[in-house]
C-alpha cells in the first residue's frame, strides 16, 4: 500500500484492522484507537482521497490502495484552521476531524456550511462544541480559494 506518499509492505494478520497495521506496523499513531465500531471518526484516514474509519477495514483490504494519515497531512490548511480557530480540546478526536475536513474540502472545494455540518456529523467530539471545528473549516475553505495559508491576514 501506499502510506503518506511512500510505497509500505506490511505483514499482517488476516483479522488485523487497518487501525491498527497503521499504529503497530508503522508507528503511525494519529489514527486513534476510540470506539472501534466506526461511530466516533477518531480514526479516520484518507483511502485513495475519501475519509474512510480505520477501525472498519481489514488491512488486507488496503492492498494496492492510497493512504493519508494525519502525519501525511502535516501543515495542510486544515491543520492551520484547527489551531488558528483552536478547535481542539483535549484533541482525542483531533485528527479524525482534520483528516475529514481535508477529504470533504477534497471532493467539494466549495461546500456550503450545510455541506460541512453533515460530513462533520460522522465524526464525535465529546468535550468541545462544534462550532470551533466547523469554524475552522470554513476558514480553511476560504484559504484553498484564495490559496494561501489558513492563518494569511490574522
Amino acid at each position: 500500500m501506499e502510506v503518506n506518499g511512500e510505497q509500505r509492505w506490511l505483514w499482517v494478520r488476516a483479522a488485523e484492522t487497518l487501525l491498527y497495521a497503521l499504529r503497530d506496523h508503522l508507528g503511525l499513531t494519529g489514527c486513534k484507537p476510540g470506539c472501534e465500531n466506526g461511530d466516533c471518526g477518531a480514526c479516520t484516514v484518507l483511502l485513495n482521497g475519501v475519509p474512510m474509519k480505520s477501525c472498519l477495514m481489514l488491512a488486507v483490504e488496503a492492498d494496492e490502495q492510497r493512504i493519508i494519515t494525519i502525519e501525511g497531512l502535516k501543515n495542510s490548511p486544515v491543520q492551520e484552521a484547527f489551531v488558528l480557530k483552536q478547535a481542539f480540546q483535549c484533541g482525542y478526536c483531533t485528527s479524525g476531524f482534520i483528516v475529514n475536513g481535508h477529504g470533504l474540502l477534497s471532493a467539494h472545494s466549495d461546500a456550503d456550511p450545510e455541506t460541512i455540518r453533515l460530513w462533520l456529523e460522522s465524526n464525535i467530539c465529546r468535550c468541545t462544541s462544534y462550532e470551533e471545528i466547523h469554524k475552522a473549516i470554513m476558514t480553511a475553505q476560504a484559504a484553498k480559494k484564495e490559496g494561501g495559508p489558513a492563518n494569511e491576514g490574522v
